[in-house]
């Protein structure tokens, strides 16, 4: 089986935060994480694919793309979280039907962070930082 990648928004502290919890890493054996939003040529290879940051995050496995919120339930399928944060989070995001229906509301979070923190929704737009990561 190949290893897990959850491409996530370095810029949104949501995103941030759930990807370097502790447990999300030792929940799921392999898991890489890789921000996003620094790396712009994993974003344009993603985006040539149908797959845009801006709409959500991003799991790569093996040959299949999940996307929004259909890889945070794959993420929240698969942990045994320890922590409070994701013991309440798992088992709400676990099911294929709730992770669609709560994650809009996660997505109008990260758009709130990112605009107090003066960053576009989407990476690749003006003002945006582009850093380049090979």
């Amino acid at each position: 089986m190949a290893t897990p990648l959850l491409v996530f928004d370095g810029g949104c502290p949501f995103c941030s935060h759930f990807a370097s919890l502790s447990e999300l890493r030792g929940g799921i054996p392999g898991l890489r994480l890789c921000d996003g939003r620094r790396d712009h040529g994993l974003r344009r290879q993603l985006r040539a694919q149908g797959v845009d940051l801006a709409r959500g995050a991003i799991v790569l496995e093996g040959g299949r793309i999940h996307h929004g919120a259909a890889a945070i339930q794959w993420i929240c399928a698969r942990i045994e979280p320890s922590g409070p944060l994701l013991a309440v989070l798992a088992p709400l995001f676990a099911d294929p039907g709730r992770a669609r229906g709560l994650y809009p509301l996660l997505l109008t979070a990260r758009r709130l962070a990112l605009s107090l923190r003066g960053l576009p929704e989407d990476p690749d737009q003006a003002g945006g930082p582009a850093v380049e990561q090979g």
